[in-house]
């Protein structure tokens, strides 16, 4: 399933994320993944879980769908898709104890940032990993996953604000309602963590899961 140039290995990652940003990280490391989406409906999934094993905490709820998005997305592929490497996330933020995704509405999206403004919250990134090769193309076989967590230091945004920044629908968009790399960065008054992981994909964490597979970071890059 590899592919190879000389005696390097072009190692091919497909990313199960809709998310553009996590797209534009990969790609400002310098890694160009393919895109394909699942089907996971989240809600269902955690409510699945909770129901077998207890509430869950925030960490726990993030890699839960990661792991879910990725499981999907390999099961959908055939044995001509020739992607080594399969990448689920999923973000989410801890507030009060609360776990936090995207806002359903501008309503939820001005009452979350009430609560948020001049405070703070954790930000957990979920990663699931899957290596489809097997022994005989070079790979493990395995999947590994952890949860990255970055503190967000929130700015004490006045009412006008929180309008301003809910009527652009970025809040909408996004997990926690905000962004670092976006309209949202003003409103971040800092971080104390990994920054790629409050975009939505750490890359430090990432290298480490592909290390534990025995991937290199350089063998995704082209």
């Amino acid at each position: 399933m590899a592919v190879y140039r000389g005696d390097m290995p072009a190692l091919t990652l497909l990313l199960a994320s809709a998310s553009p940003a996590r797209l534009a990280t990969l790609r400002s490391a310098g890694v160009e993944p393919r895109v394909q989406v699942s089907a996971v409906d989240e809600v269902a999934a955690v409510a699945a879980a909770e129901e077998r094993h207890g509430a869950l905490g925030a960490a726990d709820v993030a890699l839960l769908l990661a792991r879910a998005k990725a499981e999907d997305v390999v099961a959908a592929l055939g044995d001509d898709d020739d992607e080594d490497l399969v990448l689920g996330c999923d973000s989410v933020l801890e507030l009060d104890g609360e776990v936090h995704g995207r806002p359903a509405d501008a309503a939820e999206a001005t009452e979350r940032w009430g609560r948020m403004r001049g405070r703070s919250g954790v930000l957990h990134t979920g990663h699931w990993l899957v290596d489809r090769r097997g022994p005989e193309d070079g790979g493990s076989g395995g999947l590994v996953g952890a949860t990255a967590s970055t503190t967000v230091h929130f700015a004490a945004l006045d009412d006008a604000e929180i309008a301003a920044y809910v009527a652009t629908g970025e809040p909408l968009r996004v997990a926690g309602a905000f962004t670092l790399d976006g309209l949202g960065a003003p409103y971040v008054a800092g971080i104390e963590g990994d920054p790629s992981n409050v975009v939505g994909v750490s890359l430090p964490l990432l290298r480490e899961l592909l290390r534990e597979l025995g991937v290199g970071w350089h063998d995704l890059r082209d």
